[in-house]
């Protein structure tokens, strides 16, 4: 939907071309540092001590007058009864009718439920030609055909509304934006009522993001409503894999021999079983990370350009990587936990105990193998190495970190140091397995190993990875992906003028 923009009722609406919000000159355009051509300051600039009005007493209300008092406005609360409301705020906060809130302030903060702003119309002619702020959000994504920004614009069309304020919790709003999320998404279809709640927002220490028109507050009131949209698929995924890993181990350790050899070896459910599944679910994860990125240059290679769109689900696959990388750190960590655990059990003691009473009776003094404690030497020390490389990407991918990396030095992290990652986690399982992988006796009921299967999946990322290594087809995907098309001659600009020259001469 798109509104008329009430500064200017003979302009045109403002579309949105594409589902995104054109964006309207602000002060957002200025550079971060403060440095180039500065845009004139507008006639919403804002001192200390100006005042500022918020409808509404509940919670956020309250959160949003204590942070707007610190931040050094003036803050007077529109309220249905001052007497009983007065208490909830500071002293420094002014409580009075709704009415005189109205009539006194230019900005208001609508902090209401969308089903009372109709109790406003009463304030409509007051209400001309001011800046109402709405900060509202809805249970559900989508309850509404209009968004309540927009609803609110409909019943008040001789006002300026703006959306904002509504991604930031109350607790945010107490103890500054130093904790939560700093941004404040903003959008209207008045420019100069924007720059007004831009440069509030700027005051109060938040980030303000332009987001465009009006018609852009349907999405801003779905985005406190998402619960980690792009971890639904990481989990789910997480979870099958875990389940088919813990199900083939527990048919292979503790089926088969209570089946086959009468022993009892339930006990092993809950730690041993889950200690041999985890590390498969984070090296199954780990490889997800880095298929989709060979399947994407293979792709370009075949239609030789980078301009044909990768299909939905390869682009979504590329999307949740991170996710998937982080959820691989996550099993990672859990394998480590598990394995240092390993020793605790009591299973464990029994063991050594039997084992120990076992070569007594054998008169055997000394049952130390050379090869066994190699291996198992060199297998803790890979596995030590891949957890450092997996936190490492699993660090750098923090906001927070990435941003203080520069682009080559992020895509060296994320690309070469986790294809690293990825070869240690490799030798890590081929040093577990070992010489077990040509042993019959490890096959139970012909099911092989689970790190075999675990293998599989590498290998073929490792060897694509190689193919794409070789200069003839590393070349191809430079070429393409710097613009290069096959089966298509390119004529620049400069070559014409060259051609037309020489013609002329």
């Amino acid at each position: 939907m798109s509104q008329l923009d009430p500064l200017n009722p003979g302009a045109s609406e403002t579309p949105c071309r594409h589902g995104l919000p054109d964006m309207v000159e602000s002060d957002m355009e200025k550079p971060l540092l403060g440095l180039g051509n500065a845009k004139p300051a507008s006639s919403y600039d804002l001192s200390c001590g100006d005042t500022v009005g918020i409808l509404g007493t509940g919670d956020f209300s309250r959160s949003l007058a204590i942070r707007l008092l610190h931040s050094g406005f003036k803050v007077v609360i529109g309220s249905r009864n001052p007497r009983r409301s007065s208490g909830l705020f500071p002293e420094e906060v002014e409580v009075v009718l709704q009415e005189e809130a109205v009539k006194r302030v230019e900005l208001l903060f609508v902090a209401m439920f969308r089903d009372h702003y109709s109790t406003l119309s009463k304030f409509s002619e007051e209400l001309s030609g001011k800046v109402l702020v709405d900060v509202s959000n809805n249970l559900e994504t989508n309850l509404h055909r209009q968004s309540n920004a927009e609803y609110l614009a409909s019943l008040f069309p001789k006002c300026h509304v703006v959306k904002g304020f509504n991604v930031v919790s109350a607790w945010a709003l107490q103890s500054g934006p130093k904790d939560g999320n700093k941004q404040v998404l903003i959008c209207s279809n008045s420019p100069d009522a924007k720059n007004h709640v831009v440069s509030i927002a700027r005051r109060m220490g938040f980030i303000p993001v332009d987001m465009g028109a009006l018609c852009s507050a349907g999405e801003i009131e779905n985005i406190p409503l998402r619960l980690l949209p792009l971890w639904k698929i990481p989990v789910i995924l997480t979870i099958c894999l875990f389940t088919f890993f813990y199900c083939y181990n527990f048919v292979r350790g503790v089926l088969h021999p209570y089946l086959v050899e009468n022993k009892n070896e339930f006990y092993k459910m809950p730690v041993k079983v889950v200690n041999t599944s985890i590390p498969c679910v984070s090296y199954v994860l780990l490889s997800l990370v880095y298929l989709p990125g060979i399947l994407a240059a293979f792709y370009q290679l075949h239609y030789g350009t980078k301009y044909r769109r990768f299909p939905d689900w390869l682009d979504e696959w590329l999307r949740l990587r991170k996710q998937i990388g982080l959820a691989s750190f996550y099993c990672a960590c859990l394998h480590a936990v598990y394995s240092l655990c390993l020793p605790m059990r009591r299973s464990a003691r029994f063991q050594i105990l039997n084992d120990a009473v076992k070569q007594v009776k054998l008169n055997v003094t000394s049952s130390w193998q050379e090869e066994e404690v190699w291996r198992m030497e060199i297998y803790v020390s890979l596995g030590i190495m891949a957890l450092g490389a997996l936190s490492l990407l699993a660090i750098t991918s923090l906001p927070s970190i990435g941003n203080s990396l520069n682009w080559r030095e992020f895509r060296f992290i994320q690309s070469k140091l986790g294809f690293v990652a990825l070869l240690i986690a490799t030798l890590h399982t081929l040093t577990f397995g070992w010489k077990r992988a040509f042993d019959r006796t490890h096959y139970k009921f012909y099911l092989p190993p689970t790190y075999t299967l675990t293998l599989l999946l590498p290998f073929i990322i490792i060897l694509a990875k190689l193919v794409l290594f070789l200069p003839c087809v590393n070349l191809s995907l430079m070429r393409i992906r710097r613009g290069w098309e096959k089966g298509q001659c390119v004529t620049f600009a400069h070559m014409q003028e060259l051609s037309e020259t020489s013609s002329n001469v």
